[in-house]
């Protein structure tokens, strides 16, 4: 049975093939491409030998078909895959601009990734969990959704298993107040936060570094590992504070970085190696991730992660 689980959004992104190519045009797209936050992290994770299940919703339609297809192929655990009836499958318009910055129309909310019901998940499937991997993008979806993450995390933490949680604020989809509520009792449970520094920033008012992002650890003992992008990460616990620099690669495409970094993170843990040493594993594996088109396509085997360091 799956070790590590990931629940929510997994939808298909159809993407502009080159930056400068805004979505209010008409213009050439890429895709689809297997994407949704968790599930990116599922797929890094699995790659990285990491026994792991996605709990989420697609519909019964071609695109369902293709990110099913795609788990079963990364050897991702499906026991937890919902099909509600009447919805089609999520889908994502992306484009970038020349500082990289992107953007986004989602049809998440009211296709089947939207749909999740908490009543549904299996319990079965959190027999072995000892991570369970939640995304604020999930929990702003829906009340459905955060309510189908409370249960898996009542679920988790009834096996002894612990919370990894990823801010990933998305402001189209609910405003910073309202995600600031709907983070804090997750964050109350979290014993691994995984921010960005702007994502610390917003959600704390510090414009200081260390100061947001401590601010974050509200569980005793809990991981703070502060993304910083091309800068590498800062690992907080307790009041110890651990700075490891990134890696220097030629950006393709940055979606899916933080995902992989994650699993990455996770996974280290998992060995139990030390923070010094989870950190830089986790940094090459989100380097490696920009350097391929497509959400998934940068996630790296272990091999290829500890070869690149």
């Amino acid at each position: 049975m799956a070790e590590i689980i990931a629940i929510g959004e997994i939808l298909v992104e159809i993407m502009r093939p080159s930056a400068g190519q805004p979505l209010d045009r008409n213009g050439e797209f890429r895709g689809p491409f297997a994407s949704g936050a968790p599930a990116i992290f599922a797929v890094a994770s699995s790659r990285l030998g990491q026994k792991t299940a996605f709990i989420g919703a697609v519909g019964r339609d071609a695109f369902g078909r293709l990110l099913k297809q795609r788990l079963v192929d990364e050897g991702v655990d499906i026991g937890g895959l919902q099909h509600p009836p009447g919805y089609s499958t999520g889908a994502a318009f992306v484009a970038y601009d020349e500082s990289g910055d992107r953007e986004f129309v989602f049809h998440i909310r009211h296709a089947a990734a939207g749909q999740l019901q908490a009543k549904e998940l299996p319990p079965a499937i959190f027999r072995d969990v000892k991570w369970l991997h939640i995304s604020g993008s999930t929990l702003a979806l829906n009340p459905n959704s955060y309510a189908a993450c409370k249960r898996a995390l009542e679920l988790t933490r009834a096996q002894g298993g612990k919370i990894s949680l990823d801010p990933n604020l998305r402001l189209e989809l609910m405003p910073l107040e309202e995600f600031r509520e709907m983070l804090a009792p997750f964050l109350d449970e979290a014993d691994l936060v995984l921010p960005t520094t702007s994502e610390a920033r917003l959600l704390t008012d510090f414009e200081d570094d260390d100061l947001a992002a401590t601010g974050l650890a509200k569980k005793s003992g809990a991981i703070i590992a502060l993304k910083r992008a091309e800068h590498g990460c800062t690992i907080y616990q307790g009041g110890d504070k651990l700075d490891l620099p990134g890696y220097h690669v030629e950006e393709v495409d940055p979606t899916g970085a933080g995902d992989c970094f994650s699993a990455a993170f996770i996974a280290g843990l998992q060995e139990g190696w030390s923070l010094d040493t989870v950190g830089k594993f986790a940094n090459a594996a989100g380097a490696l991730a920009v350097t391929k088109l497509g959400p998934m396509e940068g996630a790296s085997k272990r091999e290829q992660v500890l070869a690149f360091q």
